[in-house]
């Protein structure tokens, strides 16, 4: 019988439904099995981009198969998230706005199995995708920490590389994570921190929201969806992990501890360099019966439109806040759904429409070329 905690008034699909989904509607494509991780796994998913979900059974005899490609189009995202394509922007506007509380359940389908010494090299199928990459990374996994002052939660992406049966190397951008773990570093103290690979595409994009610090994406994932989500607490810490979710990494961010990591092809499909980074240190691994993991490749698709909405919308707030004459925002796959902003209005007052330029500058600091045109045209039209 199938496992399915979704609470029922929930309107987009999880993780295992969303595949069911992708492939009756003949969009995903089953890849011979064994497939090699490094570097062929990714070049197939990168071939596939945007055209066909992957599943990659076995790959190099693991028992768990890997999945890419999952939310690459704009109409698959919508329609996971129970949306029409136009609906997405606002819906994450709405969603941010008024998020939802989670709830916590007992026996999640996440801890099913529980690997209490755990070999990362061993029971995961992590990728190596491309030439000059340090090594394997996880590149779909949500980092979920806990802000040591309040408690509240914080989920994010990094990119997390494969270094030892033990470790991760992690690179932490000056974001929230980093404040947490800055807080207790000082102290000589670990911050406990929970990985969470394969979970519902509106948890994904949640994930990934501009917002205040103390503001827990679950919660936003959970309006998104249309109900709060069910999450469970971690063995290890009180961090709350989403209850439906593949495989869960339990660790600590260890203080007083770098070691090199990187390189590693980023989204704008160069490398990000190799440095002194931050280490994680694995307690155990829980996950789902036969679970499946989930893989993003680097400037692909999917990464991009994970960032893009996301982006979107908080730009969007910013100018709508200041300008009643916006309508719309997109940013463009030429500039990697990150620089090139275009921005719809209508009727602008003279000399509106540079005030409005000015402010997308200031509205998210990836900007850095933008277009205003009027209402007629359509923006999304490359």
């Amino acid at each position: 019988m199938k496992v399915n905690t979704r609470v029922k008034n929930r309107r987009d699909y999880d993780l295992r439904d969303w595949l069911e989904r992708l492939e009756t509607t003949k969009r995903l494509t089953t890849i011979k099995p064994k497939t090699r991780l490094k570097f062929e796994l990714a070049g197939i998913a990168n071939r596939l981009d945007g055209k066909q979900a992957s599943y990659f059974p076995a790959p190099d005899g693991h028992d768990i198969p890997v999945v890419s490609g999952l939310i690459s189009d704009r109409r698959w995202m919508a329609e996971a998230l129970g949306l029409e394509e136009t609906e997405l922007v606002p819906a994450f506007q709405n969603a941010v706005s008024h998020p939802l509380p989670s709830i916590i359940v007992d026996d999640p389908p996440c801890q099913e199995v529980v690997h209490e010494d755990p070999d990362l090299t061993k029971l995961l199928p992590v990728p190596t995708h491309n030439e000059h990459d340090s090594g394997p990374y996880i590149t779909a996994g949500l980092a979920i920490t806990k802000n040591p002052l309040t408690g509240l939660q914080n989920v994010a992406i990094h990119r997390l590389q494969l270094s030892s049966s033990k470790e991760l190397g992690v690179l932490l951008l000056p974001r929230h994570t980093l404040s947490f773990f800055e807080a207790v570093e000082h102290k000589g103290a670990d911050l406990d921190i929970a990985i969470v690979i394969g979970t519902s595409p509106a948890t994904l994009l949640a994930s990934q929201a501009v917002v205040p610090i103390d503001f827990d994406e679950l919660e936003i994932a959970g309006a998104l969806g249309g109900a709060p989500l069910e999450v469970a607490k971690c063995i290890d810490s009180d961090i709350q992990v989403p209850a439906a979710a593949e495989i869960v990494i339990e660790g600590r961010i260890l203080a007083n501890t770098r070691a090199p990591e990187g390189p590693f092809g980023e989204f704008p499909q160069y490398y990000g360099e190799r440095a002194e980074n931050h280490v994680i240190r694995i307690n155990k691994i829980t996950h789902r019966n036969f679970p499946i993991f989930h893989t993003i490749v680097g400037g692909g698709l999917e990464h991009l439109l994970l960032g893009a909405i996301p982006r979107e919308t908080t730009i969007l707030t910013s100018l709508q806040r200041n300008f009643t004459c916006v309508q719309n925002v997109y940013l463009t796959m030429g500039g990697v759904c990150r620089y090139h902003l275009v921005i719809q209005v209508d009727n602008p007052k003279p000399g509106e429409a540079k005030n409005v330029l000015m402010a997308a500058f200031g509205a998210h600091y990836d900007i850095k070329q933008a277009i205003v045109v009027d209402k007629d045209v359509d923006i999304h039209n490359p």
